[in-house]
């Protein structure tokens, strides 16, 4: 188990979870592994959600930090 973290900061949407995706598919995050992700597109939140739903992942926390939106997700 890992801890993996991501930087989409400063990417407009949908490229935040189109980069998301793509990790998982080029296996930067395996079963087990915990994600931490950043970015600051208006849609971020909502994005990270439907994702976590449609790929069955859990999201553990999703917080802000100023303009930066973080979620901590379970693989």
């Amino acid at each position: 188990m890992a801890n993996v973290q991501l930087d989409f900061q400063g990417l407009r949407c949908p490229l935040p979870t189109l980069k998301l995706t793509q990790a998982v598919a080029s296996k930067q995050v395996n079963a087990g592994d915990i994600l931490e992700v950043k970015a600051d597109c208006d849609t971020f939140e909502q994005d990270v959600k439907r994702f976590c739903t449609v790929h069955k992942k859990v999201l553990m926390k999703f917080w802000l930090n100023g303009s930066t939106k973080i979620a901590k997700i379970q693989f």
